[in-house]
């Protein structure tokens, strides 16, 4: 009905002089103020169902005149009671504009003053404009009216203009107290959850930073709304990757429940919860017993919550909850929960449909980075989400990773795709097998994305290996035993198996067919050719890669209480953890610098330049590959001749590996140069002059380049000195041995994964067997608890199945190393130095020993009975070698007879003495050898006290039946080697007249006797050695 135009002026004219009134007495305070105030809110809300609404309107308009802007904080509580009142119209929806081309004309008013409240200094007042908004959308969400689909669109669309207003004033927004945050928050994902998708693309085609804006609203959902629960660890959301790590804990979004939050949550519970329950988040709910309700404690959750608060017990979150009887209780979780989870939902809802915008280039975004979609899942991952939530993710990830991946896996992604990287492998760990199903998932729509876009995987690798690294860190790998040992943890064993389906093909197919997902994993799109598909032992290779960085950092975890005592292990631990992390040069780096410090301690110069030079390989050739050095493959080549371990593997992993301050990039030729110097320093504490001079000339280039002329004359001289200590160690008469190897053979159930083992040690020079014996006995009876322990004194071969089961037995023997050009297969005894003409790179992989033996089962017995056996190992690398020890990866064994040992023996008599009559020694300006040397092998030749070993060869061999037991050409064998024995002893001693003084004739008198005496004693066995010498 349209009131006449002189009732309508004086109804207006009337209603003026209210609002002087109410506008008067607001002022001073009065009371009867507000009474009047409503009493004029309730006179439009019935003039709303009697006139015209437009009339109306201009009502209002007069009342807004009047109460303009920000008011004090009275007359603004009389605004919004007066608004509140008004918009609580049954047709509220239905109201036209003031003008015939607008909508809602309350609705627009409504708004702007609840946006305007929102940033007013009493923070009552905002609390109330976000309780209004609340209460109205509640209302009009259960509005039985309203439930179409049209009607809902059309209040989404009334209220879709307050979210443009907060990405206008973003501050506004922020400056709101946690509650009146959420509940703005839940409002605004109301009306995007209703509205269409043309609204929303025209939303977000409006401007860059707009859309930006709009999707930090989205995380500031995800925050506000996330569930926890009481007893959630660090591995159900808490992880100090989360962008709240550091902050305290946020208060409930129940702590202050409004009646229509508690309707609104109330409804949630209803729709979400059947009558029989949902046995997958574990609440079986039946119908509560009466008794349960009593004046002290409702039955209902909102009275009791209403209850709670009126009597001030809800003071606190926690005393809040404590008041509630546990079903209600557990009622007020399960609502918590499926509200964070609607909330979560709906943003993943909402990302789809943005991923799909995207694809399709029609809206204002950032399309090289994707920040709006990289934003939200990290928001998502971070924190923790009900089952619900998880379910319900990874269809969504794998479409935009389908859609997207090439930008997503991008280098300007590199924060996101190693943020979702550590987080997939955190879900990985969890209890729950669906959440870790998923999160195996996740990895394999990574693989596969990787492989589609790159045509490799080796990037993603590196990023999983960081962020196994850094969740290392924060998961607890070992449990305490009762017996007070370590163990693996429950962790640790998740990981593990989560690590293992991923490459699991048959299992992933059928978890991808049990998840509902639109396609097999690891298959690259249809525009992708069938080469360039991935395939399951690329993914293999990825998966054994991680699982050896787990397996290397649970063993260093193990290994903790004994680090001190067995240094060995430690540093073997600290090997495979470089090993393990090598694709990712900083780590790598990282553990090989430990691994240093640790032969450091234990005075293995050797060992720690071997790190050094390690590490400088690792700086070499990551500059080598891009171009951006003073060095060539030449001086990579060089530098691996020093340390095998320098792989050409690790360039192009180093050139894959910038991951957010991970990379190559901190690699720099000046880094290189300090680590060659630390390598030439402890190769020069080591002796091991020859590997200094290698690596000098590593260093040069770099100051040619740069005309270092100072630097370079440091590097001649230190050259120089080098070259001069080499000569020394070759002239010396006692032959250099840089250190001294072991053979240690492992018996028994305790030993692990050493048991039937065998390592080759390498010790300083001045360790003995007796040394490394009571050093290795002292380690393992500590560990064995209790158990005993034997050392088997000799090198005879072991049958472990002989052996007693519940005893521990070490085996330890001296091994000599092999040269490369020796002759294993030669019978002569063997003594190094007879190998060692010159000084040459002391490289070793090949050890052996000789084990005497009978073959009547005795150790020792006549030159004729006795047999020898060599042995000839094959370690797994060379030394010097990273670590002290390596496993032996071959064993081989020769047997000599008892005349191929006699022979052996005069043969490398004869070999001795002629190494000193032709070797020429440069060192003292002449071709003459040696005196002193000479003499000493002379006197163990032909002296008469010392040539019992000659003659009893012939007695054991040359007389009686023995002599009838040689094959000719055996016997052939012998008197020549002995022929050739005596003429070489004739021809030294002739030269040893020529060097000798005065002070020498004596022994030159005695040495002559003794070669005539042993001339006449061997030609009764030999007869024609008379006439041969």
């Amino acid at each position: 009905m349209q009131l006449k135009e002189g009732v309508f002026r004086c109804i207006m004219q009337l209603y003026d002089c209210l609002l002087t009134e109410v506008h008067e007495r607001c002022k001073k305070g009065l009371g009867l103020a507000k009474y009047l105030n409503s009493s004029l809110a309730f006179f439009c809300y019935d003039l709303l169902s009697t006139i015209e609404p437009r009339q109306v309107f201009e009502l209002v308009s007069l009342y807004l005149d009047k109460f303009s802007g920000v008011c004090q904080s009275v007359l603004h509580d009389c605004k919004l009671t007066f608004l509140q009142i008004l918009c609580d119209h049954d047709l509220f929806v239905e109201m036209p504009g003031r003008d015939p081309s607008d909508r809602n004309y309350l609705s627009s008013i409504l708004i702007q003053e609840i946006f305007l409240t929102w940033d007013h200094e009493d923070l009552s007042m905002r609390a109330k404009a976000a309780r209004m908004l609340v209460v109205l959308l509640c209302k009009h969400e259960f509005d039985i009216r309203y439930q179409k689909l049209e009607d809902k669109l059309y209040i989404a669309q009334l209220y879709f203009p307050l979210v443009g207003q907060m990405l206008d004033e973003m501050p506004v927004f922020y400056n709101l107290g946690s509650s009146e945050k959420r509940e703005v928050l839940i409002t605004i994902l109301q009306i995007i959850r209703n509205l269409d998708d043309t609204s929303l693309i025209k939303a977000w085609q409006q401007s860059i930073a707009r859309t930006r804006l709009f999707f930090k609203l989205l995380e500031e959902c995800l925050i506000h709304f996330e569930h926890r629960k009481p007893d959630d660890s660090m591995l159900m959301g808490s992880s100090s990757r989360s962008p709240l790590g550091d902050k305290p804990f946020p208060s409930k979004y129940s702590d202050r429940l409004s009646p229509a939050i508690n309707h609104y949550l109330l409804e949630a519970a209803r729709q979400e919860v059947g009558p029989q329950g949902t046995p997958e988040n574990g609440y079986l709910w039946q119908r509560v017993n009466s008794q349960l309700s009593s004046p002290s404690q409702p039955y209902s959750l909102r009275e009791a919550l209403a209850q709670a608060q009126s009597s001030r017990i809800g003071a606190s979150t926690l005393a809040l909850r404590e008041s509630l009887h546990p079903i209600l209780r557990q009622k007020l979780e399960l609502w918590e929960e499926n509200l964070s989870a609607a909330v979560s939902l709906q943003v993943l809802e909402i990302i789809e449909k943005f991923s799909g915008a995207v694809a399709s280039h029609t809206i204002a975004t950032d399309y090289g980075k994707l920040d709006c979609i990289t934003s939200i899942f990290m928001i998502v991952f971070s924190h923790n989400q009900p089952l619900a939530f998880w379910k319900a993710l990874f269809p969504v990830f794998n479409s935009v990773f389908e859609l997207h991946g090439a930008t997503l896996m991008a280098r300007e992604n590199d924060r996101f795709l190693k943020q979702i990287a550590f987080h997939l492998l955190r879900l990985a760990v969890f209890r729950n097998v669906n959440v870790r199903k998923r999160a195996v998932i996740g990895l394999q729509i990574l693989v596969r994305s990787s492989f589609s876009y790159f045509m490799q995987t080796s990037r993603l690798r590196v990023v999983l290996t960081i962020t196994l690294s850094e969740l290392m860190s924060e998961v607890q790998v070992t449990h305490m035993k009762s017996d007070g040992t370590l163990e693996e943890s429950g962790e640790a064993c998740r990981l593990r198996k989560s690590l293992e389906e991923m490459a699991d093909e048959s299992e992933s197919f059928n978890i991808f067919e049990e998840f509902g997902l639109p396609e097999k994993p690891l298959v690259a799109s249809n525009e992708q050719s069938p080469e360039h598909c991935c395939t399951w032992s690329e993914v293999k290779v990825l998966s054994d890669s991680l699982l050896l960085a787990l397996d290397a950092s649970l063993e260093h975890a193990l290994l903790a209480s004994v680090m001190t005592l067995d240094r060995y292990s430690a540093a073997e631990s600290f090997y495979k953890l470089a090993m393990a992390f090598a694709p990712v040069p900083d780590l790598h780096i990282m553990w090989l610098l430990h691994l240093c410090d640790a032969h450091q301690e234990m005075q293995s110069w050797a060992e720690a330049a071997q790190c050094a030079v390690a590490v400088a390989g690792v700086v070499m050739q990551a500059l080598v590959f891009r171009n951006d050095g003073v060095w060539s493959s030449d001086h990579v080549c060089a530098l691996r001749k020093i340390c095998p371990m320098v792989s050409g593997e690790i360039s192009s992993e180093a050139s894959a590996a910038e991951v957010e301050g991970y990379g190559a990039s901190k690699l720099t030729v000046d880094s290189a140069v300090k680590y060659l110097q630390l390598a030439n320093k402890l190769f020069s504490q080591a002796e091991l002059h020859h590997f200094c001079a290698s690596i000098l000339e590593l260093v040069i280039p770099v100051y040619k380049s740069r005309r270092a002329y100072g630097q370079l004359a440091k590097c001649h001289t230190m050259l120089t000195n080098i070259y001069e200590s080499i000569l020394e160690q070759e002239s010396s008469p006692i032959p250099f041995a840089d250190a001294t190897y072991y053979r240690v053979g492992f018996y028994g159930e305790k030993f692990g994964k050493l048991n039937r083992k065998e390592y080759v040690y390498r010790e300083a020079r001045d360790v003995r067997l007796g040394d490394i014996m009571e050093k290795l006995s002292h380690i393992y009876e500590s560990r064995l608890d209790g158990t005993t322990l034997h050392v088997i004194p000799d090198s005879r071969q072991v049958k472990a199945d002989e052996l007693q089961a519940e005893a521990c037995y070490l085996q330890i023997t001296a091994v000599d190393p092999v040269m490369e050009d020796e002759d294993l297969g030669s019978r002569r005894e063997r003594i190094f130095s007879l190998s060692t003409g010159s000084v040459r790179a002391r490289v070793f992989d090949r050890f052996l020993f000789d084990t005497p033996f009978t073959k009547n089962g005795k150790t020792q017995g006549g030159l004729e009975d006795q047999w020898k056996r060599r042995s000839v190992l094959q370690t797994e690398g060379s030394f010097p070698a990273l670590v002290n020890r390596l496993e032996v990866m071959k064993s081989e064994s020769l047997e000599f007879s008892p005349v191929e040992n006699a022979i052996g023996m005069i043969e490398t008599r004869t070999a001795a003495l002629r190494n000193e009559l032709e070797e020429p020694r440069s060192s003292e300006g002449d071709q003459l050898p040696r005196l002193q040397s000479l003499q000493r092998i002379l006197q163990g030749s032909v002296a008469v006290q010392v040539n019992s070993g000659v003659l009893s060869v012939c007695t054991a061999f040359l007389s009686g039946e023995p002599a009838t037991r040689l094959r000719s050409q055996e016997l052939q064998q012998l008197i020549a080697a002995l022929l050739e024995f005596m003429a070489v002893c004739k021809r030294a001693i002739r030269v040893h007249f020529r060097l000798i003084g005065d002070e020498d004739q004596e022994f030159h008198t005695q040495l002559v006797n003794g070669f005539q005496s042993l001339t006449a004693e061997l030609s009764h066995y030999i007869p024609a050695i008379l006439s041969e010498l």
